[in-house]
């Protein structure tokens, strides 16, 4: 994208704003897409369905919102925000309405279908509009993926809980959630500085560009590792927890929310740990809560809550290092195409152990299904750890590079600016530079007031001129 043709930078306040927008359409379509997960053995009771049928009826979400990931993928990027969170919405709306009206099991795989449409369509538009409205050394994709995480913590809880408490337990979660979705459709409706059509939008293929591949890979299988856990919670344990929890439905919600409140929690860690630490950490707390699973701890309640907790904390270092693995090595043209591509793997770790549980359970009892899944899971937790070493730390030190560009230049002026050891202002409009730079941003007080500024480069790179917000 050329300069003449790049959308006015947006003004500070606005940027703000429009980040609490991506993150409020991002917590509110996951949370959607989750807040079925403790209300499957009801529906399986009430439609008399077979254990298979029920994962098929999840793993349908999967399936869907991956060929959505590489459909949508780079819209972002080309049509601009707006018009791929307000299609995403309206799929939501679709798949909420459905289970609002379900009467057989066709409602619900056209319900789980639109949501995977939707979630998937959300993921690439709203991670890249909460990174590209990220300032200061805040990381866009720790945002993000904590966003998406809170939502599909927030789903489960919140059904649980409306189901077992609320009139119309089948009902009224979802018609709460069409009301959110109008709060959401009304705040997208108000974003500023969507990207002008530049080209031909079409369907994003997964390709990497050849100096991210090697993070790439290595996240990709650790993402995908953690969403098989989060993915056989959400899925399974339901139905093994059914019984020994005695059908209450907010105590399974409670347990399946654990996992994804434990992995809210930890990714705040992940800048303090570096992304490839984060990862390792993470892997080893999977494999921990892998080897509770197999042993068959879906049959009691205080063990499986146990391996919730570790499996929650696991999936938060190792979801959220390789979101920020990958964000930190990402070209800021390809994001949305380089995101999408990330989250396919991760939509197929929440799916495909669901359908490989389902088809095992064909001949054999559900809980041993389980095990032997989980098991299998296991034995791949310490390939993914090997590819994250050998991967080295590239993740870590994109991001040192970028927060250093970010630290390093800043407008000096006599009114109140900050001045920093090593430093020297020549005037109130002036460039300011450190030996561990490359790169320099340059503010006058009038550009600064006004939220905006020219980021410029030192002799090593190129020339300045380029526009850019300030911060």
């Amino acid at each position: 994208m050329t300069l003449a043709n790049s959308p006015a930078p947006v003004p500070l306040v606005d940027r703000a704003r429009e980040l609490r927008t991506g993150l409020f359409v991002l917590v509110v379509l996951t949370a959607g897409a989750y807040l079925p997960s403790p209300l499957y053995p009801a529906y399986q009771d009430a439609f008399a369905v077979s254990d298979l049928a029920m994962t098929l009826i999840y793993a349908t979400f999967a399936l869907v919102s991956a060929p959505a990931l590489l459909l949508f993928g780079s819209a972002s990027d080309v049509m601009g925000p707006r018009s791929v969170l307000r299609i995403s919405i309206a799929l939501a709306a679709i798949g909420s309405a459905c289970f609002a009206f379900a009467s057989g099991l066709e409602w619900l795989l056209v319900a789980r279908a639109a949501q995977g449409l939707a979630l998937g369509a959300v993921t690439g538009a709203a991670s890249s509009l909460i990174s590209e409205r990220t300032s200061g050394r805040v990381s866009g994709a720790v945002l993000a993926s904590t966003a998406f995480v809170a939502g599909t913590a927030a789903g489960p809880i919140a059904g649980g809980a409306l189901a077992e408490y609320a009139p119309a337990p089948h009902v009224l979660p979802f018609l709460l959630h069409l009301v959110l979705l109008g709060i959401g459709w009304r705040r997208v409706a108000k974003l500023t500085g969507s990207a002008p059509q530049t080209g031909r939008w079409t369907p994003t293929r997964p390709q990497i560009p050849p100096g991210t591949r090697v993070v790439f890979a290595s996240a990709a299988a650790t993402g995908f590792l953690a969403w098989t856990v989060a993915g056989l919670f959400l899925a399974v344990i339901p139905a093994l927890l059914d019984r020994s929890a005695q059908g209450d439905q907010a105590v399974i919600g409670a347990i399946l929310g654990a996992v994804l409140i434990c992995s809210v929690l930890t990714q705040p860690l992940v800048p303090r740990l570096g992304a490839r630490n984060a990862q390792l950490t993470g892997l080893g707390a999977l494999l921990a809560s892998l080897v509770l699973l197999a042993g068959g701890a879906g049959g009691s309640v205080p063990i499986t809550l146990l391996a919730a907790v570790v499996a929650g904390a696991g999936h938060g270092l190792a979801y959220g290092g390789a979101a920020a693995a990958v964000d930190a090595v990402a070209p800021a043209g390809e994001r949305g195409a380089i995101t999408g591509a990330l989250h396919l793997a991760f939509y197929l770790g929440a799916g495909l152990p669901a359908i490989a549980v389902g088809l095992v359970a064909l001949g054999h009892p559900l809980a041993t299904a389980t095990s032997w899944v989980t098991a299998f899971a296991a034995a791949l937790v310490p390939l993914a750890g090997a590819a994250v070493v050998l991967a080295g730390p590239g993740g870590d030190r994109a991001d040192q590079r970028r927060t250093a560009s970010l630290s390093c230049w800043s407008w000096d002026s006599s009114r109140g600016a900050r001045r920093r050891p090593g430093h020297r202002s020549r005037s109130r409009s002036s460039w300011r530079t450190s030996s561990r730079c490359r790169c320099a941003e340059w503010c006058s007080p009038v550009a600064s007031r006004a939220g905006r500024c020219s980021r410029g480069r030192t002799p090593s790179c190129t020339s300045p001129g380029t526009s850019a917000p300030c911060g």
